[in-house]
């Protein structure tokens, strides 16, 4: 008979030897970071070559609320995020939805959804350049079908957030389709069985069986997106070209962080707004994680 006890010291030993490696990776390029960042967010006045700290304080947060190039990264940020993340899970557990009902050449359109997520920002920012493009791009022939003018949607800041939104939809729908008929998938079928002979129509059980079922999935689904949206980087600077668009108008805390360290050399200021942005992201997964425990199933 299996005896099951209290793990010896040689056993918990062995435990840690197995864990040691990830555990030395985590620590190394995941916890390390975030401390050297906190710290460094309070040196007003840093030396990075000699890494000799001359004065500390709050001045890097109180700068950067005064810097109007912030707030803007600020408020795009967010637009970005209330733009993409909705729009991306609705539309990709509607297309999952439709998938899972397909037989006949599921496997090919599941890899034509996917492959955006495998495939180089840059080269998608290629073509969707070509698309965007006010002469000849795909987008404004479309328009044109429907009496539009033309929109220079890569040269108009009042058009430029919007670009960079709906190409992160695009981008981010095959991963989270790719999961959610993972979830599809593992619903129990007698449940629709059972709704059936109760006489529930198809869209009944989609509202009372398919979303609760999937419901720990959508969480998982949110919290990504969420997360992703609002460290958008690579899309931004692909897509205007290393620029944060026009008149800034497509520019994002990342990128605000970015041209803070790498261009303009204020090494404190970018550190406080990775700091923030780290702050941010974890109030919002906070705030999710307290939703789900009323609405998620498990």
């Amino acid at each position: 008979m299996l005896k099951i006890g209290r793990p010896t010291w040689r056993e918990t030993i062995k435990g840690w030897l197995y864990v040691l490696p990830m555990l030395l990776i985590v620590l190394v390029f995941g916890i390390y970071p975030i401390i050297a960042s906190f710290t460094m967010s309070f040196f007003t006045e840093y030396n990075f070559f000699t890494n000799e700290v001359l004065a500390t304080g709050w001045g890097n947060f109180m700068d950067l609320f005064l810097d109007p190039n912030f707030q803007l990264a600020l408020k795009n940020t967010f637009i970005f995020v209330l733009g993409v993340v909705p729009l991306e899970i609705g539309l990709s557990l509607l297309i999952a939805t439709l998938l899972n009902q397909i037989t006949w050449l599921a496997g090919w359109f599941r890899t034509i959804y996917f492959l955006p997520f495998v495939t180089s920002v840059v080269a998608i920012a290629m073509v969707w350049r070509w698309i965007y493009n006010k002469d000849a791009g795909l987008l404004n022939h479309g328009l044109g079908w429907l009496g539009i003018q033309p929109i220079d949607w890569l040269n108009d800041p009042h058009f430029a957030l919007l670009a960079l939104i709906i190409l992160a939809i695009w981008k981010g729908l095959g991963f989270n389709i790719m999961l959610f008929l993972v979830a599809l998938n593992n619903v129990d079928q007698r449940l629709y069985n059972a709704a059936k002979l109760d006489g529930a129509k198809p869209w009944q059980q989609w509202c009372y069986i398919t979303i609760p079922m999937i419901s720990p999935m959508t969480l998982l689904v949110t919290v990504n997106a969420v997360i992703a949206a609002f460290k958008v980087f690579d899309e931004v600077y692909a897509l205007f070209g290393g620029q944060p668009g026009p008149a800034n108008a497509g520019i994002t805390l990342v990128y605000y962080l970015y041209r803070a360290f790498y261009e303009q050399n204020q090494y404190g200021q970018a550190a406080a707004a990775g700091v923030i942005l780290f702050l941010i992201i974890l109030l919002v997964t906070l705030i999710q994680f307290s939703i789900s425990k009323r609405h998620v199933h498990y």
